[in-house]
């Protein structure tokens, strides 16, 4: 089983992000439960549905938007706690490898399998709801193509959800 849930989206109109109490779960086994930033790492997020995806915790948000850790502090400092995620896909699987990045180097921890179909389910209800909570809101993210970059991937997962048909 996998699944992510935001829930009590909130938009902190002065740091400009978004913040969530996310859960993440699985093979059973929660990875994460607690109130985080969703939209720095959202478009890295929706993108490693299509291909291979290796953070950087260090990265640059406003120019590295495809090597964020999927969920940061919710501070909104990016620097200040980042859960980074690596993702391969092999065969019909996704596979997530929760990673431990300092300055000095990098450590795997756990390692997850996940069907794709159920994958791809859970990241287009999460880009939906996502673009949905900001539609009305005066948003202006430090990575100004967030909106962009969520719609256009979202879109992909529906598109190829409604060709898979």
């Amino acid at each position: 089983m996998f699944d992510i849930r935001y829930e009590g989206l909130s938009h902190n109109a002065e740091l400009q992000i978004v913040q969530a109490d996310v859960a993440v779960v699985a093979e059973g086994e929660t990875l994460v439960e607690e109130p985080l930033c969703i939209d720095v790492g959202l478009p890295a997020l929706l993108a490693s549905a299509f291909g291979d995806v290796r953070p950087d915790r260090f990265a640059d948000a406003a120019v590295a938007w495809e090597r964020m850790p999927f969920f940061v502090c919710g501070c909104g400092d990016p620097d200040c706690r980042g859960i980074p995620i690596a993702v391969r896909h092999e065969g019909g699987d996704v596979v997530w490898t929760e990673l431990e990045q300092t300055p000095s180097g990098e450590r795997a921890h756990g390692e997850y399998r996940i069907p794709s179909a159920d994958y791809r389910r859970v990241l287009k209800r999460l880009g939906q709801s996502f673009l949905a909570f900001v539609e009305p809101l005066d948003y202006r993210p430090l990575q100004p193509d967030t909106v962009r970059l969520v719609r256009e991937w979202t879109e992909r997962l529906e598109r190829e959800d409604a060709q898979a048909l």
